[in-house]
């Protein structure tokens, strides 16, 4: 039983960058983003980007939540629904960051 609290420590901070990016703050904390030079970085909407990422989170923060749920209530179902969610999402934000052009400033 001990281990089923592990995932409910890694979803805190996950929830917590997930209300900061939401807000459109945190830029310096997406990978790639926050190692572009000021003059590329000018190019993205920054605000646009990182509310987009906070939605993503929160989506990575509900499979993470039905995992653990799936240990505490020993329900395969809710483990089996919780990785679909986890890995769809990551899936997702990958394809729709990587295609489209769609937080470049017009």
């Amino acid at each position: 039983m001990g281990e089923a609290i592990v995932p409910f420590i890694i979803l805190i901070p996950f929830l917590i960058l997930a209300f900061v990016l939401s807000k459109g703050k945190g830029g310096f904390l997406i990978a790639g983003y926050n190692t572009l030079p000021a003059e590329k970085k000018a190019e993205y909407d920054e605000v646009a980007l990182c509310k987009f990422m906070g939605k993503i989170m929160y989506a990575i923060s509900l499979g993470i939540l039905l995992l653990g749920l799936s240990d505490v209530l020993v329900n395969q179902l809710l483990l089996v629904i919780g990785i679909i969610v986890f890995v769809v999402s990551i899936v997702f934000a990958l394809i729709y960051l990587n295609t489209g052009n769609r937080f470049k400033k017009r």
